[in-house]
């Protein structure tokens, strides 16, 4: 399936790639950006880990087996695949078709495996990466939530180092150092993407139309 060409009509959406290490606030800073700005729609990722305590099945991600996502990689069902801590993630080719040729703007919250992906498939689309104040916050904030062991911690903040060094190639960086201000840096660039000249380009012809041709050549004859 056909993911977004540049000579597509201008109406169609973007994508947004959202990456962060784990503990840097990048659930948190997405919904916040699904709430204050019109036009966006999360793409909900397929996943074969658990469901954890308060997810829902479709809203959080869609919970399959390795059966499931493995018959649906080989049907080339997804955008971008990636493996983290042991379990598989992938986002799915016709949902994110669906937001962008309505319009829309597709959000994807993944991690920097999959926004490499998605950037290869889809060059136009825009990575956003989310990075923490200091290591020593990223390491508080991953302790503070309590629900992982001394080891997970350790391996969680080892793949941070990878993963904020793979960060510097991504289109924007904000720093969540304060969550008000981070989520409204984010919206300012999804805002500032959507007066591009490829987003905007039709008010040209919508101004320059037909009637105002009419109304030139009359006011000249």
């Amino acid at each position: 399936m056909r993911i977004y060409e540049p000579e597509d009509d201008v109406t169609r959406g973007d994508i947004f790639v959202i990456s962060a290490p784990s503990g840097s606030g990048k659930t948190t800073i997405c919904r916040a950006l699904i709430e204050r700005v019109e036009g966006l729609s999360l793409s909900v990722s397929s996943t074969t880990r658990e469901k954890k305590p308060g997810e829902k099945d479709g809203v959080d991600y869609y919970f399959v087996d390795e059966e499931k996502f493995g018959n649906m990689l080989n049907s080339n069902e997804f955008l971008e695949t990636a493996s983290v801590y042991g379990r598989r993630y992938g986002t799915s080719r016709r949902a994110v078709e669906a937001i962008v040729s309505k319009g829309l703007d597709a959000i994807l919250e993944i991690d920097v495996q999959g926004g490499a992906s998605v950037k290869a498939a889809v060059p136009e689309a825009v990575r956003i990466g989310i990075l923490p104040p200091d290591w020593e916050t990223l390491r508080a904030r991953l302790t503070g939530r309590a629900r992982d062991s001394r080891k997970e911690i350790a391996r969680r903040l080892a793949a941070a180092r990878r993963e904020i060094k793979e960060l510097g190639n991504y289109d924007y960086l904000v720093v969540n150092d304060d969550l008000e201000t981070a989520v409204r840096q984010v919206e300012w660039i999804v805002r500032a993407r959507r007066l591009r000249r490829e987003r905007t380009i039709g008010a040209v012809g919508r101004i320059l139309g037909k009637e105002g041709e009419k109304r030139d050549g009359s006011s000249n004859g």
